[in-house]
């Protein structure tokens, strides 16, 4: 099933996709603020990207819900990575022994990671948006916003909230103009920062 958002095709993506959604997401976010951080190495970054991201991707689509953009190729160029927080999830699969392997020398500030954003991680219900990515040659064409509307929609009308954490202050402003809310800075050791965001749902 499609959904025409602003000229844009949102859609459901299958397992199918889970390389296609991997390649793009490491493409959008192997070179941000917090991967930077994570791997000051640019190479090693490059070339461990895919095997980090590919953990989370892999999960969100089996346990979440995820989106996706195409461009007038039919290649995807957008995705969401949504988690339906109302409910228990189980952790990734062997997610130590994979990150380990991913992250290399950068497994330690991986582990920092995680327990800063588990730190600040409301408890109530709601739906977490782990990843938005726009490929980097697309972006700044309502691309990301298209991705949200549509998850939004559904949330507003179930009345349930959402969760996320902006990497940057250009993606804050966008959530910013999406009804979230900054609840709280999470900083990193010697790091950058990152905006915890929650959006109650709108009527």
């Amino acid at each position: 099933m499609t959904y025409a958002i602003q000229e844009l095709v949102v859609r459901h993506v299958s397992p199918l996709d889970t390389a296609e959604i991997t390649e793009l997401v490491a493409d959008a976010m192997w070179d941000g603020p917090v991967a930077r951080w994570l791997h000051p190495d640019p190479m090693a970054r490059r070339r461990n990207a895919p095997r980090y991201f590919e953990i989370f991707v892999e999960h969100a689509v089996q346990y979440g819900e995820v989106y996706g953009t195409a461009d007038e190729t039919g290649r995807m160029d957008g995705v969401a990575l949504w988690f339906p927080l109302t409910s228990m999830i189980p952790p990734p699969a062997d997610y130590d022994r994979r990150v380990k392997e991913a992250a290399e020398e950068a497994t330690d500030r991986v582990h920092q990671l995680d327990a800063a954003l588990d730190a600040d991680h409301p408890l109530e219900p709601h739906h977490y948006l782990a990843f938005l990515a726009v490929r980097p040659s697309r972006q700044n064409r309502g691309v990301g916003s298209a991705l949200l509307d549509r998850h939004h929609a559904r949330l507003d009308r179930a009345g349930i909230p959402a969760y996320l954490e902006a990497n940057d202050s250009r993606n804050r402003d966008l959530y910013l103009r999406h009804g979230y809310q900054v609840r709280s800075v999470i900083e990193l050791p010697d790091g950058p920062p990152l905006w915890a965001m929650w959006r109650e749902p709108m009527a």
